[in-house]
């Protein structure tokens, strides 16, 4: 799934030396099916009918880009610049440069509580506008996490749709207690689904696009750091390595690719 996005991914680290590719693989394929089959989008990014989505994770913003690009959002001469000098792509995500990009994350816990603001006031508003959070499982300690769960659930803010990359990093250091009933503590309404499954994919947009929710939804994706290519798999020192020449080609073939993408 998404062979073109992941070796978008390697190219644009490679040629910067920054960035986390394990971390990208593990979400680029939620990203690209929330921006291709979930969000009201529109090329003006004020408008205000549109939905939202912030990348909390901000350390796996490698995949956003490529998705960004991929929909017309981020030139090719943007994407190339990626963690350059000048460049308005760095190694995390800027709002103040980048378009569709509501959060400046990369610092762990951020992303969420701002997400859950962003429904409140649309709340409050009595706006219909949908908005989608996707954060990391080693944030999930963070505990700016659970006091805007416990908010989001109190106020019912029912058009906040969470998004937790289960990718067990988190498991190294500190293994979570049972992280769907912890949700669920919280008053939220949980769904575990496979992070690289396209059926588990529209099963979850059929839930989001649900006139029947009465509570903010969290979806534990299960999901593989470095998933697509063998020996990116896993935990380990491929968390921040950069790709020589022969692992480039090594990489392409593992995802039956013959030219390069950019």
């Amino acid at each position: 799934m998404n062979e073109d996005l992941r070796f978008k991914i390697i190219s644009i680290i490679k040629n910067s030396g920054e960035g986390h590719i394990p971390s990208s693989f593990s979400i680029v394929d939620i990203i690209e099916f929330i921006y291709g089959n979930v969000l009201k989008i529109y090329k003006n990014p004020s408008n205000v009918n549109r939905d939202y989505f912030i990348l909390s994770k901000g350390h796996g913003c490698a995949a956003l880009y490529t998705v960004l690009n991929k929909y017309g959002y981020l030139t090719n001469a943007q994407l190339k610049s990626y963690s350059h000098k000048n460049s308005i792509l760095g190694g995390h995500p800027d709002s103040t440069k980048i378009p569709y990009v509501e959060a400046s994350t990369g610092s762990l816990g951020h992303g969420f509580p701002l997400a859950c603001g962003i429904a409140l006031g649309l709340k409050i508003k009595k706006k219909k506008n949908k908005v989608i959070v996707l954060l990391g499982d080693g944030e999930c300690q963070e505990g700016t996490i659970w006091e805007s769960a416990n908010i989001a659930s109190n106020r019912k803010l029912i058009n906040l749709f969470a998004i937790v990359d289960w990718n067990k990093s988190a498991q190294q250091l500190m293994p979570l207690e049972n992280l769907k009933d912890r949700w669920k503590s919280f008053g939220w309404e949980v769904h575990v689904i496979n992070g690289h499954s396209r059926k588990d994919f529209n099963h979850m947009n059929k839930i989001i696009n649900s006139k029947k929710n009465k509570k903010p939804i969290v979806f534990l994706a299960n999901t593989i750091k470095g998933k697509g290519v063998s020996f990116l798999e896993g935990h380990g020192k491929w968390h921040h390595k950069i790709p020589n020449d022969k692992e480039v080609e090594e990489i392409k073939k593992e995802l039956n690719l013959d030219n390069d993408i950019l």
